[in-house]
């Protein structure tokens, strides 16, 4: 069983930053794909950046350039660091995790429990 563990959430006024870190724990699983989603009130669930573990990444267009995804595979941890916040970035952020495993060659998705990113002066 996989589990993804959030932390990092919190209020922050705008134009301030933020990190958010995911750790994920199970064993008997490669980890490649791990990103972060965020979903506003009335709103579906959107991507907002996502890492392979060979490093390729992909952006919501509304956060590239002040949004940055970084990991540790030998960890299975997924870190989203925010900068230039602002108003509509307040969501609550989830972290995910593709994973597949090494005996059954099945893949998985996971998410984690969420964490409440508010952006507001």
């Amino acid at each position: 069983q996989v589990q993804l563990v959030e932390s990092g959430g919190g209020l922050v006024q705008p134009g301030g930053s933020l990190r958010l870190s995911c750790v994920g724990s199970g064993s008997g699983f490669n980890w490649p794909l791990m990103g972060w989603y965020r979903q506003a009130p009335g709103k579906q669930r959107e991507l907002v950046a996502k890492m392979t573990s060979g490093g390729s990444t992909d952006y919501a267009g509304s956060v590239k350039g002040r949004f940055a995804i970084s990991r540790d595979n030998a960890k299975n941890t997924v870190d989203l660091q925010m900068n230039s916040l602002m108003p509509e970035d307040t969501a609550v952020y989830y972290c995910y995790a593709n994973v597949y495993g090494r005996y059954n060659h099945i893949s998985y998705n996971y998410w984690g429990q969420g964490t409440q990113v508010t952006v507001s002066s």
